[in-house]
């Protein structure tokens, strides 16, 4: 084999893992069971929000930033939100000009629904042995790592814990 095949077959090989793991993704979707159980749509902006919202109250600009969304769709989120009583617009203690989006019970328990049913693996995972279930969060281990050395103040790094992905500027007193 000469140096030049090796990077092609490289870059096959990456490509061949890309499709099958988004092929997999794509096979064991949540977003059915989310639409059935919390009739939250397609994507996945109004359970982000949910999970924003769990931390702490936040404005309809704070949602937008910290979502990576412009203001008029963070907006649209909320409305939707609010309309399925999620989410509670107050007024904002020192600026007139702002609301105040915090969860309602309702909000709080759609967000631990969501949790559970996005924190469920695929059977195919739960039947690998627990060497292979080893390799693959070694693997994926790497490859989060990779990412967060590219992270932003607007994307920020994610964290692992038992069960749950963390954004790593959440102040601990909030991941209870």
């Amino acid at each position: 084999m000469t140096s030049r095949q090796q990077p092609r077959e490289r870059a096959d090989l990456a490509s061949a893992a890309w499709e099958l793991m988004r092929a997999f993704v794509d096979e064991h979707s949540r977003s059915g069971k989310l639409r059935e159980q919390l009739q939250l749509g397609v994507g996945s902006g109004r359970i982000r929000v949910l999970f924003l919202l769990r931390e702490r109250p936040m404005t309809l600009a704070e949602i937008a930033d910290a979502h990576g969304v412009d203001r008029p769709y963070a907006t649209i989120i909320v409305d939707k939100l609010e309309a399925l009583g999620f989410v509670d617009r107050s007024p904002h203690p020192t600026d007139r000009r702002s609301k105040v989006v915090s969860l309602t019970p309702a909000g709080r328990e759609a967000a631990v629904t969501a949790e559970r049913i996005l924190q469920e693996p695929p059977a195919p995972l739960t039947a690998l042995s627990e060497g292979q279930l080893t390799e693959l969060v070694g693997l994926l281990t790497q490859l989060r790592a990779v990412l967060d050395r590219g992270a932003t103040p607007r994307n920020p790094p994610l964290r692992f814990a038992p069960a749950r992905w963390y954004f790593a500027d959440t102040p601990a007193t909030h991941r209870a």
